[in-house]
């Protein structure tokens, strides 16, 4: 990877870099102010090509890059940065979007295990309504549009309590007859990353790719503890340590709700994230739990000796109120 730029660098005319604030393995993240709009403040990503892979495939690269920016810059949705602009400077490509204040949940998780507490269920319950609304906003897109990289340092709290999810650094495109295309390839951050987006090949990857990380994030959020990726669970089925075992304060339905998004097959996965989002909340739970309740009660008047004291109870309490008719 090439010298990154320095402070007080101004690239395409306008940003002026003010500092970095991220890395990874296809160039940084910059904070940098908007001189053409005094005061904004923006997050500038870069994109950095292998210049070993050659001319061709650096071009096709770089076109899928224009592409999938010019489809990030139409999204507007309120737990979604906002993508500005786009351009080249050289070698590099560069991604600009509204830049987030605010501490990321990565941070939030850090300062709950320090203090040797859990974060509250009921908040992060409430961060999740928000994130899966993020993530069904952009899985609706036609053509649908996954995030791929959901993990708590993407995920932001701002000061006025709204959840933004940033960094599209590995977004993808399920763009019909054509694959997947991304502007970043990589494979998101192992603890977060189900099975089937190891190794660079994405024509296995779709929406329940990101619900797999969305529930290993929420592991992660609930339990003070990553959990084991994915490729260690494979091997070995029983090392992922259940929630409830951690935190006794998740629900039997919250822990259920999580490791069933966690699943390492796709098809053992809810479909989509709507039908997490309603599992998670609970909003189908009272039906089963009515359901529940009348299996068991019709399971106690059927079984033989409750039966007979259900009978006798009936018999007793006619003879009451025979009783006190008579007097």
């Amino acid at each position: 990877m090439s010298t990154p730029l320095k402070l007080g660098d101004t690239i395409h005319n306008r940003y002026k870099i003010s500092h970095i604030i991220g890395r990874g393995g296809m160039g940084c993240i910059y904070l940098a102010d908007d001189r053409r709009l005094k005061g904004r403040k923006c997050a500038i990503k870069e994109v950095q090509y292998d210049l070993t892979v050659g001319r061709e495939l650096i071009r096709e690269a770089r076109g899928q890059f224009r592409k999938e920016a010019t489809v990030l810059a139409r999204l507007d949705h309120p737990n979604l940065p906002k993508v500005s602009d786009y351009f080249s400077a050289g070698s590099r490509d560069y991604l600009v979007m509204d830049f987030v204040s605010g501490e990321d949940l990565r941070s939030k998780i850090s300062k709950a295990k320090q203090q040797k507490k859990f974060l509250r269920i009921k908040l992060i319950l409430g961060w999740s309504q928000q994130l899966a609304d993020a993530l069904i906003y952009l899985h609706s897109q036609n053509p649908p549009i996954l995030h791929r990289d959901i993990k708590p340092s993407n995920i932001k709290v701002t000061p006025e309590g709204f959840i933004k999810l940033v960094d599209f650094g590995l977004v993808k495109i399920l763009a019909p007859g054509e694959g997947t295309i991304t502007i970043i390839q990589g494979q998101g951050t192992a603890f977060y990353t189900p099975l089937e987006q190891y190794g660079g090949d994405s024509a296995h990857t779709d929406v329940r790719s990101d619900i797999y990380a969305f529930g290993a994030t929420l592991y992660h959020l609930m339990t003070n503890t990553p959990p084991i990726d994915a490729r260690e669970r494979f091997l070995n089925p029983e090392s992922l340590i259940p929630l409830r075992k951690i935190n006794q304060s998740i629900s039997p339905q919250t822990e259920k709700v999580i490791l069933w998004a966690m699943s390492i097959h796709p098809n053992d996965r809810p479909k989509n994230i709507i039908e997490f989002k309603d599992h998670l909340l609970g909003k189908e739970v009272e039906v089963k739990k009515s359901n529940m309740l009348f299996q068991q009660l019709w399971e106690y008047i059927h079984s033989p000796i409750e039966k007979t004291l259900l009978w006798v109870s009936l018999f007793l309490t006619v003879l009451s109120v025979i009783v006190i008719l008579l007097h």
